[in-house]
């Protein structure tokens, strides 16, 4: 990047205003790019249409602002320059602010931001630059890195009166993931992998590329004339994405390609609704009496049993998740929890107590009682405090109705 961050600068601007007089965009592929050998590919991938990108963005014309993440690599890049193209088209339609996140990983990604901003300000697009400062840890940087770039992107949303957040996540994309949430021994939930809309603090995050190929993206840029940045972490084989990234194309021969996993993910979604439906009648006709946020849930034991065993997991995961100080319990664990409470309540004197997650659960007398975990008494200082063995905090991927902080996308 250190010598092609300008030269993409350079040559992106110049080109722009013909990028946006053209009606029919992203027609004639033309440009050389920057960016790796693999990145920049010849392909006969088409670019996105005026049209499409109409269908593409469809409900968020009347938007007030879309926040879009842009850090400068094709994907990135290629959602500012549809959305823009896509807002000129428009009489009225929403603000447009470009956010770039400079982690401060490397030399090069202040030049980057600055491309960037340059490239934003030709396409008529309001830009922001927000850095991570402070201490960065030594361990899962990668899922420290999400974290912190969905936090300050929800504050520039804030900031903006937005109410979506926008990023470039593609169909590749997709398919790594569910490949990264098979490899971690995920649920239903987490092989469902990324929504196209998925809740982030009060706000929505709005992934519109997640059908479209990263090659497409490619092909949409070359049609405009624009370049991009490369990242080379993209590549570290320190990382597990990048990794499985190398074996995609061997996946792909055997058939399991991109869509194809992708199209899994799609149908798992499809069954989790189903699923999910089931739960929400299973906990309005389970529970003893109503659910009260502020107090115990008491389920029939009886019923409960009676339940399919996946609905009885994930209403145990709700109600833990909403009982417990912990957030969703690990899924493993959570499943230990259910097989010993089902197999308690078929002896003659069903009795069992767990912890779990913050949360304690009691089965007697026909019930199956969930309620947050007593605070313990410090025999030594008097004082008292919370928590329990065999409670964690975790990324479960069962459903609970009572979060989220981190979309849901990226457990």
């Amino acid at each position: 990047m250190s010598a092609g961050a300008d030269a993409w600068a350079r040559r992106s601007f110049l080109r722009v205003a013909r990028f946006v007089r053209v009606d029919r965009a992203f027609a004639h592929p033309t440009a050389s790019m920057t960016g790796s050998r693999s990145e920049r590919r010849t392909t006969s991938a088409s670019a996105i249409s005026a049209a499409e990108a109409r269908v593409l963005f469809t409900g968020l014309e009347t938007a007030p602002a879309l926040i879009l993440a842009v850090s400068g690599g094709p994907d990135s890049t290629a959602l500012l320059a549809v959305a823009a193209h896509w807002r000129a088209s428009l009489a009225i339609g929403p603000d447009l602010i470009a956010v770039t996140i400079d982690h401060g990983f490397r030399r090069e990604s202040a030049r980057e931001a600055r491309a960037v901003k340059q490239l934003a300000k030709a396409l008529g697009v309001s830009h922001r630059t927000l850095r991570w400062r402070g201490a960065k840890p030594e361990t899962g940087l990668q899922e420290a890195a999400r974290a912190m770039r969905y936090r300050l992107l929800a504050d520039a949303a804030r900031r903006a009166g937005a109410r979506h957040i926008l990023t470039a996540h593609t169909l590749d994309d997709q398919a790594e993931t569910v490949l990264i949430r098979m490899a971690r021994g995920s649920g239903l939930t987490g092989l469902a992998a990324m929504a196209r809309e998925t809740p982030l603090d009060g706000l929505v995050l709005v992934r519109p590329f997640l059908d479209i190929s990263k090659s497409r993206l490619i092909a949409t840029l070359e049609a405009a004339g624009l370049s991009f940045a490369d990242d080379p972490s993209n590549r570290d084989p320190r990382f597990l994405r990048a990794r499985l990234r190398r074996l995609m194309p061997q996946l792909a021969e055997e058939g399991l390609d991109a869509r194809r996993l992708a199209q899994l993910a799609q149908r798992l979604r499809r069954a989790e609704t189903a699923i999910e439906a089931s739960v929400d009648t299973a906990a309005a006709t389970v529970p003893q009496s109503p659910w009260d946020s502020a107090g115990p849930i008491a389920l029939d034991a009886e019923k409960f049993r009676s339940l399919p065993a996946e609905i009885g997991l994930r209403l145990l995961g709700r109600a833990v998740a909403r009982c417990g100080d912990e957030g969703p319990a690990e899924l493993a664990k959570l499943e230990s929890l259910y097989e010993v409470l089902v197999g308690a309540m078929m002896t003659q004197a069903p009795r069992l107590r767990r912890t779990l997650a913050g949360a304690l659960v009691t089965l007697g007398g026909g019930a199956l009682v969930i309620e947050r975990t007593p605070p313990r008494r410090s025999p030594a200082s008097g004082l008292t405090h919370s928590g329990a063995a065999n409670s964690v905090r975790s990324r479960s991927p069962i459903a609970s109705k009572t979060r989220v902080n981190a979309p849901r996308g990226e457990r």
